[in-house]
């Protein structure tokens, strides 16, 4: 399991570190003002994370458990119509999108539909990953995220090193790693019937999807609200969101091991929650090392840093525990109720991200995640209890009694 885990992570990893990489890069190479542009597109990651919720992960869930081997490639096939509709209004849209994140048009314009497109070709390429992890072929699927990463890695900043035309640049990153998409989905797709029960999708990962649109809404209005605090704040919150946005992403491996297990009746909640923590450790530690070598690159106010870092550590300790029960008790107890829960946990979340205080945003974070982290054990130890080999059993009326 924990070999299943660490491949998955490595996955998501690479799919979150080397867009941080490539802006950073990108900022040496062609204009330094470009680094900004992971800001500026940072809430439509948030888009990408709902399409992909209810057209691959709930549908790869709807497939385990309802017997619907339509299910997977009919969810593909109905989000890539969604994600193209969606991305194309950005994309037509681009100039007001960046006018609203008070951000310079003539500058970020070029690259902004750039990263608008990458996001969309990544998400055609997550949503098959996807399917190839419940499908349990995960050294092909890691084998694709290599060549995928490193192909638009490799382009990308290698075509910036000969010449620094945006426009070219972006077409000659883009479109080999789409034609490459292409050829995964090809390879990769079933005949099948186009039959999906959207209701189910949404239902079996309710929780990420209402996480996901309350983390547009939060990104979108509650950064803005931090940053109007100076620069030093700005820095601050940025370098800590770059040196822990990957790690963010690359826990989710933990989150979609334990669906996967519990769609297939294979769950061990000890076996998942050590293996979690283990994880998780050795991604705070990631965070570690690119603090302590990045940190003198930029002029940081250590204190206020700190305040940033402190909350990302708290947040760090508490994730494995609540993340994987809300997990199960929103497949095998009440997905209406644990996602009611985190909506809860989400207003709680925005709202505090309104406070008047740089630290809005971090505030909360942690709130929320104290707030998930009592409520779902207690409703956890409610309803289930945990055998001497990790094993989940549902409580009975005596056992309540």
């Amino acid at each position: 399991m924990m070999k299943r885990l660490l491949r998955i992570g490595f996955d998501l990893s690479l799919l979150s570190f080397i867009p941080i990489l490539s802006w950073f890069l990108l900022g040496i190479t062609v204009d330094k003002n470009l680094i900004n542009i992971f800001t500026l597109t940072y809430p439509l990651q948030f888009i990408y994370y709902i399409i992909k919720s209810v057209f691959s992960t709930g549908a790869n869930i709807n497939k385990e458990k309802d017997n619907n081997d339509d299910a997977v490639m009919s969810g593909f096939i109905i989000g890539s119509v969604f994600s193209t509709i969606i991305f194309s209004i950005v994309i037509l849209n681009i100039e007001n999108y960046i006018r609203f994140m008070n951000m310079d048009i003539t500058t970020y314009k070029t690259f902004a539909i750039y990263s608008v497109l990458n996001l969309y070709v990544c998400l055609e390429f997550a949503m098959i990953l996807d399917k190839l992890y419940y499908e349990e072929k995960n050294e092909l699927a890691n084998k694709y995220s290599i060549v995928f990463n490193l192909l638009n890695f490799i382009l990308l900043i290698g075509t910036s090193l000969i010449t620094k035309n945006q426009v070219i640049i972006s077409s000659t990153a883009l479109l080999p790693l789409f034609l490459f998409t292409i050829y995964i989905i090809i390879k990769n797709s079933d005949k099948f019937t186009l039959k999906l029960d959207i209701l189910k999708c949404i239902k079996y990962d309710s929780v990420e999807l209402f996480n996901n649109i309350a983390f547009f809404m939060i990104f979108l209005f509650g950064l803005s609200n931090a940053l109007e605090f100076g620069e030093k704040y700005a820095l601050a919150l940025t370098f800590v969101a770059l040196i822990t946005d990957t790690q963010w992403d690359t826990a989710d491996a933990m989150v979609i091991a334990a669906s996967i297990d519990i769609s297939k009746n294979k769950f061990n909640y000890k076996i998942h929650r050590n293996n979690a923590y283990k994880f998780l450790g050795v991604l705070f530690l990631t965070s570690l090392a690119m603090f302590g070598i990045l940190y003198n690159f930029y002029n940081l106010d250590f204190k206020i840093t700190m305040i940033f870092f402190s909350f990302e550590i708290v947040n760090f300790m508490i994730y494995p525990i609540y993340r994987i029960k809300t997990c199960y008790l929103q497949l095998e107890w009440s997905a209406f109720k644990i996602t009611s829960n985190k909506i809860v946990a989400s207003i709680l979340r925005m709202i505090m991200s309104l406070l008047k205080t740089p630290f809005c945003t971090g505030i909360g974070q942690v709130c929320s995640s104290v707030y998930q982290f009592i409520t779902v054990s207690i409703i956890f130890k409610t309803n289930y209890k945990i055998d001497k080999t990790g094993i989940v059993i549902k409580k009975t009326t005596k056992d309540n009694a």
